[in-house]
């Protein structure tokens, strides 16, 4: 008797995970689609074949809907930020390859729509920064560490040297996922690769 008890404990857990997985499959699709304010949580759950009730249970409303939908969108981006640097050997190298892959992350359509239009107006300045430290400025900031250490960049603290650059380029990220240019990425490179080499020896 206890096992069947599991089993059907385990079976509901897994068909939450899977109700939960694809509520922020659809939400996300939709964010980045439609942008926040057009999107309906309603219509969100009658995609995927569940009730109102149930996408308001695991995320109690749209706006947590999206801060979830923000939340993996944000992962996944520092994700993409540290294997471009791990893609290389040399401290410096790896610097300049995860800032340009954070660069280059605003022209996906779910990064610009939801992670650098949407979200800072709909989550708020503050809480959007605290997602962006623990994700790609982290990466930013343990990346500076270690070419302080190696004697690439001068001695100085760590902290405001990452958040100077971190600002630079999340408005700069900003700024190209507003741009119509097709050639605003490789003008903005350019930019980043001068403002970095003033910060070496």
């Amino acid at each position: 008797m206890e096992r069947v008890i599991m089993a059907m404990a385990a079976n509901r857990a897994e068909q939450r995970a899977a109700t939960r997985r694809a509520l922020l499959t659809e939400g996300r699709r939709r964010f980045a689609a439609d942008g926040f304010h057009d999107v309906v949580l309603a219509e969100v759950a009658e995609a995927v074949g569940v009730t109102k009730g149930a996408a308001y249970h695991h995320f109690a409303s749209k706006a947590g809907l999206f801060r979830a939908v923000v939340a993996e969108v944000q992962g996944e981006l520092g994700e993409t930020v540290a294997a471009a640097a791990d893609a290389h050997t040399d401290p410096w190298e790896q610097l300049r390859a995860g800032c340009r892959a954070f660069l280059a992350a605003g022209t996906d359509p779910a990064v610009r729509r939801i992670l650098l239009l949407d979200a800072p107006t709909v989550l708020g300045w503050d809480e959007w920064r605290a997602m962006d430290d623990a994700s790609s400025a982290r990466h930013l900031t343990d990346a500076l560490r270690s070419l302080v250490i190696a004697g690439v960049v001068p001695e100085q603290p760590v902290e405001p040297l990452a958040r100077l650059l971190s600002g630079a380029m999340n408005e700069a990220a900003v700024w190209l996922a507003r741009s119509g240019d097709p050639g605003a990425l490789a003008a903005t490179e350019r930019a980043l690769d001068r403002l970095l080499a003033g910060v070496r020896h």
